[in-house]
């Protein structure tokens, strides 16, 4: 069953809790599709009223948050053999090379690693635990992880919401012609996003 339509037999609560658990579960570390869940959830939302986007929204950023902050203790605790454990567990996940990507990452950003990784599936299972391994300043890691928690959570669930609603309008009057253009919306919107996560200026790192 697609995704979208378990989430349409759950009640609305239910919904809230799967979308903050599993991004959070992601967030700490465990390789779980937190942003097809949040996508899903946030479409759904658009054409299901008893689901409310903001509350949505809110939820995934709590559950963002929460998990990122439990992922940072648990680095911080774990050290490296905890992401020698991880690579043992989830070898695909926490490669090697996997682990080399992000450290580098947040050589090069620092905080904003934290931010911008929200936006790059690799670094969003990686931030929390590795910013604690590599003992991030406690304040830092919050300020990046609350803002980019509420930016990458409240943002996708913001566009993908309008898309739906665009699509629904646009598909009574203009058939496919309308469903195809609010798709290319909201799919350039995602994408500018993640790019600019890309292109994240090193010289911020230590700001």
């Amino acid at each position: 069953m697609h995704v979208q339509e378990w989430l349409d037999t759950v009640p609305a609560v239910a919904v809230y809790a799967v979308v903050s658990l599993v991004i959070g579960l992601e967030s700490l570390g465990i390789p779980l599709p937190g942003e097809i869940i949040l996508v899903s959830a946030a479409l759904l939302s658009s054409q299901h009223g008893g689901i409310d986007p903001l509350l949505l929204g809110a939820c995934a950023s709590v559950g963002a948050v929460v998990g990122d902050s439990i992922g940072y203790a648990i680095g911080r605790k774990g050290g490296r053999p905890l992401l020698a454990r991880l690579g043992r567990k989830f070898p695909k996940h926490f490669s090697e090379g996997h682990i080399a990507t992000a450290e580098r990452s947040f050589q090069k950003w620092g905080m904003w690693a934290v931010f911008f990784g929200r936006f790059v599936a690799l670094l969003r299972i990686f931030a929390g635990p590795l910013a604690g391994v590599l003992r991030m300043p406690y304040w830092k890691f919050l300020i990046a992880n609350v803002l980019g928690g509420i930016v990458w959570a409240g943002g996708t669930t913001a566009v993908i919401y309008y898309v739906g609603v665009v699509a629904e309008s646009w598909l009574k009057r203009f058939s496919w012609l309308g469903l195809v253009l609010a798709v290319v919306i909201g799919v350039t919107s995602m994408l500018v996003l993640k790019r600019k996560a890309g292109k994240a200026q090193p010289v911020t790192a230590g700001e």
